[in-house]
Formats: C-alpha cells, structure tokens, sequence
C-alpha cells in the first residue's frame, strides 16, 4: 500500500512540474505574441491616419479648385457687367428724356457696384487660396513623413515575424507535448484559468507567503501542503494553480 501511495504521490509531483513547465513554455509564447502584437497596431493606425490625410489633402484640393472657378466666374461676370456699362452709356446718347437718362444711370451704377462686389469676393477667395494652399503644403508634408514611417513599421514588422514565427511555431510543439504529460481535466481547468487572466497566468508559485498571481497570503500550513505537492492546490482568492517559491 505505502508502494502504491508513493507512486500516486510521484506522479502527481510530475503533473504539478509538467504544469508548471507548460506555464513558462506558454508565458514566453504570450511575451512573443505580444512584442509582434504592438506593431500590428502601430501599422494599422499609420494606415489609418494616412487614409484620414489623403481624404483631407483630396478635400482641400477640391475646396481649392471650386475656390478658383468662383474666381473665374466673377471675372467673366464682370467682363459682361463692363459690357452692359458700355452698351447702357452708348445708349445714354440716344435718349429722348431725363427719365430714361436717369434709368440708364442707374443701371450703369448697379453693373459698377456689381463689378466691385465680384473684385471684393475675388480678393476675399484668393486669400482663402492662400491659406488653403498652406494647409495643403502642410498635409502632404505630413503624409510623406507618416508614410516614410509606415514603410519603416512594416519593415520592422516583417523582420520580427520572420525572426519570431519560427521560435513561436517550436514553441507551440513544447505546449502540446506539455500537455500530453498532464490528465485532460487538468489541462482543461489550465486553459480555462488562462483565458480569464489577463496575464495568461494560470500556475504560479507562492512568493513572499502570497499567491504569485493576486497576492493574497496563504496560511503557513497550506504553503506545507503545497510545498509536499502531494496533491493540486489551486488559491482560495484567484484559482491559480500553486506551486513551491523554489520552483
């Protein structure tokens, strides 16, 4: 019978270290996934940034280029208001009375408050050019130098999945046959405290007389039964698998 209890006893050390290996093999793998991890993200908000930037540069352009027609519409409109001016004043010498004078007159001063209002919004839509054109120049600086930025992430990116994917992919081969070492309701309840942690811990040893994971003090003669590893002990607070501080 004493044969029998230290075989169980054995084994049940070797599935606590079979654990606890797992553990590291699969906090190294988290450590890689989340170096590489950052770096999709940097990329895809330079991508981002780079969309909202050509959108704007392609806004301005077009603010500009409606700026310009306006431009030229009110120089064709006062072309043809000094062409009535011209016509009204040829006119002028062919009236039969004062009031027709006097209507001409006032046709002739509409067309040149007509023709100063177009010079005024001409003036006031070229300054807006102006201005619009710096925030282009502006823009499209921005954009060279986000996309030189870009081109540099993605490098990096490709460079560390290159130099990563390989040792992640070895890895990975050390997590299953980990795995197989252990029952498959162990390696359930392993799996199923890694997804709810937020540091993918799920076995940790006692550090300082508290759970490495939440900290919480464990008794003086619970720290005894973990150290024996005579059997599973999992942390009263958190749930995470314990193992000895030397470990």
């Amino acid at each position: 019978m004493a044969a029998t209890a230290t075989k169980k006893e054995a084994s049940v050390a070797e599935k606590l270290d079979a654990l606890f290996e797992l553990q590291k093999i699969d906090s190294e793998i988290d450590r890689i996934r989340t170096i590489r991890g950052e770096l999709p993200l940097e990329v895809q908000d330079l991508e981002d940034e780079l969309e909202g930037l050509e959108t704007r540069i392609n806004k301005i352009q077009e603010e500009v280029k409606d700026l310009e027609t306006e431009i030229q519409d009110r120089k064709n409109a006062s072309k043809d208001a000094e062409t009535a001016i011209a016509k009204y004043k040829e006119q002028q010498n062919n009236v039969r009375n004062n009031r027709e004078f006097e209507s001409l007159a006032k046709e002739i001063e509409f067309q040149e408050l007509e023709i100063k209002l177009h010079d005024k919004k001409s003036k006031e839509a070229k300054l807006k050019i102006d201005s619009k054109k710096e925030l282009l120049t502006e823009a499209k600086e921005r954009f060279e130098f986000r996309q030189s930025d870009l081109k540099g992430k993605k490098a990096e990116l490709d460079e560390i999945v290159g130099e990563t994917q390989k040792e992640e992919d070895e890895l990975l081969k050390k997590s299953e046959a980990a795995k197989k070492k252990i029952d498959e309701r162990l390696v359930f309840a392993y799996n199923r405290l890694r997804s709810n942690a937020k540091n993918g811990l799920s076995v940790v040893p006692v550090d300082r007389d508290a759970c490495g994971g939440c900290f919480n003090k464990i008794p003086p003669q619970r720290q005894l039964d973990i150290q024996s590893k005579k059997k599973v002990i999992v942390c009263e607070h958190c749930g995470r698998i314990l193992m000895p501080v030397n470990e």
